[in-house]
């Protein structure tokens, strides 16, 4: 689902005006001499929207809370990252498309929110993070575990579990299949099972086993830790939109 820009805007607006500094007026019969400043907006009111706030940032900015600057004075406004961020990511909002046209590239783009629930389930929380690697394993793990719960077996996992599950093999007690289409007898019936355990053994062999079982590697960068989820949430529809066929 895509963002709603009008909606994600008009509650950035009101972030901002809620957290801007102003320096309230002397009580009636008092002057002072100086005063401190203090946000337009009560703590409440701040601390309700600034929730939305970071929904909406998470998904136009995942990675707002170390690539916007937080040392500024916040002893003078607590809220300066926040207000910095809502402020880039309303300008991304407004102005995404026309950027993307004047550099010239208006490919597609592909938000890691898009994909299957399982994954995007699995990986969020280390996603938004920046620990892609881990976010990458996580949604596998997710995909994994939802696919014995539908199946209801947790005697085998990953692969060997896709390789049962995929067999053009008719099921046997306690091995139920999972089946894309109905079995004809014909040679596209075998070759989309036989397609699908060896994607499957794939996601699980060369991305899920990489990421978790070597140490010291690097951080995978975002674009190829998207591409790797893209790949299980393939993996996550088929699952997910499949018959399971008992004995």
């Amino acid at each position: 689902m895509s963002i709603d820009t009008e909606w994600a805007r008009s509650e950035l607006a009101e972030f901002l005006r809620l957290t801007a500094l102003y320096f309230p007026p002397d009580p009636p019969g008092v002057i002072t001499i100086s005063s401190a400043m203090a946000n337009r907006g009560s703590e409440a009111n701040i601390v309700a929207s600034a929730y939305v706030v970071e929904q909406i940032l998470g998904r136009v900015l995942p990675r707002w809370r170390t690539d916007v600057p937080d040392d500024k004075n916040e002893s003078v406004n607590r809220w300066c990252q926040h207000r910095e961020a809502a402020q880039r990511a309303d300008a991304a909002l407004a102005r995404d498309e026309e950027i993307r046209q004047r550099l010239g590239d208006d490919a597609p783009e592909l938000s890691a929110s898009s994909m299957h629930q399982w994954v995007w389930d699995g990986a969020r929380s280390l996603w938004r993070s920046g620990h892609f690697r881990e976010a990458v394993t996580a949604a596998a793990r997710k995909v994994n575990a939802e696919t014995q719960n539908k199946v209801q077996r947790r005697d085998v996992s990953e692969t060997k579990l896709f390789q049962q599950l995929f067999s053009a093999d008719d099921p046997k007690p306690g091995q139920p299949r999972l089946r894309l289409m109905a079995n004809d007898g014909s040679d596209t019936f075998r070759s989309v099972h036989r397609g699908a355990m060896a994607f499957a053994e794939g996601c699980y062999a060369g991305i899920r086993n990489r990421n978790s079982h070597e140490d010291g590697l690097p951080e995978l960068p975002e674009n190829e830790a998207l591409e790797q989820l893209a790949a299980l949430s393939v993996l996550a529809r088929w699952v997910d939109t499949s018959t399971v066929v008992t004995a």
